[in-house]
């Protein structure tokens, strides 16, 4: 009896290993919530179609996600990971819509008002660098939902705990804040920092990202100095 219990107990530990393990989603959600709010107080000219469209795509799945799988594991629908990565592709695919017209719109002339330029660039480097790290997240080892169990696939960022485990606390694993520094310091430094790309599409990642860094901080930044010393 015991035995037929224990197998039909739910997965709600939070340690490494085959059964029991979960990792809480909410940390993502705040990231993703973040990036509703940044693209609210983006400027109208940056908006891609009605101000409330991207918050409603991007609302509806997280309130799914977040209330009715609050926990990553082995075990969850395909389907769930497929909403994940859908709502993160939304959020990338409108973020590097504004800064293709923030940049089009400096080029052409349109831009005058340098504080207001900043502010947008800011906004967007911001989200660009949250969206990042939540692809970093999702992507590493298969997901949060297998890394450190036998279903993880291949390594994609190698951390400096993972060489140096005494530096780490007992059964250490990256949680999204890793991945979230990663994509700070890649889109600052435009080259990997403490964690390594090891695949091809972690490297495709960080290039992306450091390309849309780098239009956002040399290219706007310069135009807004230029506008703001007139």
């Amino acid at each position: 009896m015991e035995n037929n219990a224990d197998q039909a107990a739910p997965l709600i530990a939070h340690g490494p290993g085959e059964r029991g393990w979960s990792v809480q989603r909410w940390p993502a959600t705040i990231a993703l919530l973040v990036c509703i709010v940044l693209y609210v107080i983006l400027p109208a000219a940056l908006v891609v179609g009605p101000r409330w469209l991207v918050p409603v795509l991007e609302a509806v799945p997280i309130l799914f996600l977040t209330f009715g799988h609050p926990y990553r594991h082995p075990q969850e629908p395909r389907a769930v990971r497929l909403m994940t990565l859908a709502t993160i592709a939304v959020i990338n695919i409108f973020n590097l819509a504004s800064i293709f017209t923030l940049i089009n719109r400096m080029l052409s002339g349109n831009v005058t008002n340098g504080r207001q330029l900043i502010l947008a660039a800011v906004v967007v480097w911001f989200t660009n660098c949250v969206v990042f790290g939540m692809w970093f997240w999702e992507i590493d080892r298969g997901g949060p939902a297998l890394r450190h169990t036998s279903h993880e696939r291949e390594i994609d960022f190698f951390f400096p705990q993972m060489e140096n485990p005494q530096f780490a606390p007992p059964q250490w694993t990256p949680k999204y804040t890793d991945y979230l520094y990663l994509a700070f310091t890649n889109a600052t430094a435009f080259s990997p920092t403490d964690a390594m790309p090891l695949t091809f599409r972690a490297k495709a990642l960080m290039a992306m990202e450091s390309f849309a860094s780098l239009a956002i901080i040399v290219i706007v930044t310069a135009r807004a100095v230029n506008i703001l010393t007139a």
